[in-house]
């Protein structure tokens, strides 16, 4: 079909506000942000920057700090992802089982998706805070302990605790993911596997993993991404400490963006992660790829 120059424009002007809004606060801001990691950007040179070319980028994967911070949110994405998926997973088959109740059952695991970070996070820092409910718990009810445990004072048991913290919040989310693929794979299939005698194991791995691959690869995709971007609850629980030894690699680029004003660095280091997740994409859709072939 032939569109007519009158109605060229008419989309053309259709389009026009979402291209701008599109342009003025995504393409640009990325440019900008693009621009500034080739330059000593902070607050000493705020009124004229120096071209520096690759210099922020070598400072970045030189730094100590940041590969501690990198490690940190390998680790962290690591043990979130696979737990949010298989206790997600877990959840969408036990209800997909069930008859009734159903949409109860979903809005109660559902409930901490739709919880504020902030709240969730000052509530995991009050329990295993040194002075906090499980300390009084353990010492002062069950009498495990004399002394209160500093659970946040060091480096892994911070983590542990935000990593417990992301899989609690992500179980829901990803029950309604797979829910609903599992309502998408055909009976047939079932009835097929029953026929041949298949148990319940043989079918999980013969016909329901198989027939929501793809919504697998699209959850691990997202979470993956997720885990490398947390903030929050490491910014409200442990704060970067002891010594930035907690920080992941959010949490670092603010501290050097808004505390010590490395605006530079802190470019450099955002698209040093961009990079990072992408390559991280790719090789998750290759093989998943390779396993269907």
């Amino acid at each position: 079909m032939r569109i007519s120059n009158k109605s060229k424009w008419q989309i053309g002007l259709l389009l026009l506000p979402g291209v701008l809004i599109f342009g003025i606060f995504t393409l640009y801001p990325i440019l900008k942000l693009l621009i500034m990691s080739f330059f000593q950007w902070d607050f000493k040179s705020i009124a004229g920057q120096q071209f520096i070319g690759l210099d922020n980028y070598k400072e970045v994967i030189q730094d100590e700090y940041f590969q501690t911070a990198f490690v940190n949110s390998i680790l962290y994405t690591l043990v979130t992802v696979p737990g949010q998926m298989f206790l997600g997973f877990l959840v969408a088959m036990l209800i997909n089982s069930v008859t009734k109740f159903k949409v109860g059952y979903r809005v109660l695991y559902y409930l901490p998706v739709i919880t504020s970070w902030v709240i969730a996070s000052l509530v995991f820092k009050y329990v295993f805070n040194t002075e906090g409910l499980l300390n009084y718990f353990l010492a002062n009810v069950v009498h495990i302990t004399e002394q209160n445990v500093r659970w946040l004072d060091n480096r892994w048991g911070g983590l542990t605790v935000a990593m417990f913290l992301g899989i609690w919040k992500g179980i829901g989310w990803n029950m309604v993911v797979f829910l609903a693929a599992l309502q998408t794979v055909p009976r047939d299939l079932y009835e097929a596997a029953n026929v041949d005698g298949a148990g319940a194991v043989r079918k999980l791995f013969s016909v329901t993993l198989p027939s929501i691959r793809g919504t697998i690869l699209f959850a691990l995709v997202m979470l993956t991404i997720g885990g490398f971007n947390v903030f929050t609850s490491i910014k409200m629980i442990t704060g970067g400490e002891p010594a930035h030894k907690t920080d992941v690699v959010l949490t670092w680029m603010y501290y050097k963006a808004f505390s010590a004003g490395k605006f530079g660095y802190s470019a450099a280091l955002s698209f040093i992660i961009t990079v990072v997740l992408a390559i991280l994409a790719v090789i998750q859709f290759n093989l998943m790829q390779k396993k269907d072939g």
